[in-house]
């Protein structure tokens, strides 16, 4: 769980950061509405689904990395617990909490890993 701060995040959020958690696709179900779920592959990195009654955003697969990233906002029984921020260097809304910050992403996710600064 964390924040990303990319621009891309920012406009398909409309908020100045995105809260993300992600999970293994095998671990995640949508549990209503399920046939209304519409997808935009953006990149080959990201597969955003959203919902095509009310156009909410519910989740983005990034095939690459096995990964799918649920939006926090949308597990309301979550107890989000952010532990890092990614792409700080894009970021619009600068946040001194004391996590670990990178440019933009882990080296295990095909970033440079470099942190910055608050």
């Amino acid at each position: 769980m964390g924040y990303c701060h990319c621009a891309s995040c920012r406009s398909w959020s409309a908020g100045p950061v995105n809260a993300f958690t992600l999970w293994k696709p095998e671990n995640v179900k949508v549990t209503r509405g399920a046939g209304q779920v519409g997808h935009f592959q953006k990149t080959p990195m990201s597969d955003r689904q959203f919902c095509t009654a009310c156009g909410g955003h519910v989740m983005t697969h990034h095939p690459p990395l096995g990964l799918t990233d649920v939006y926090a906002a949308t597990i309301p029984t979550l107890d989000f617990k952010p532990g890092v921020h990614v792409n700080y260097a894009e970021t619009a809304l600068p946040m001194k909490d004391g996590l670990p910050k990178f440019k933009d992403f882990p080296s295990e996710f095909g970033g440079s890993g470099e942190m910055v600064p608050e």
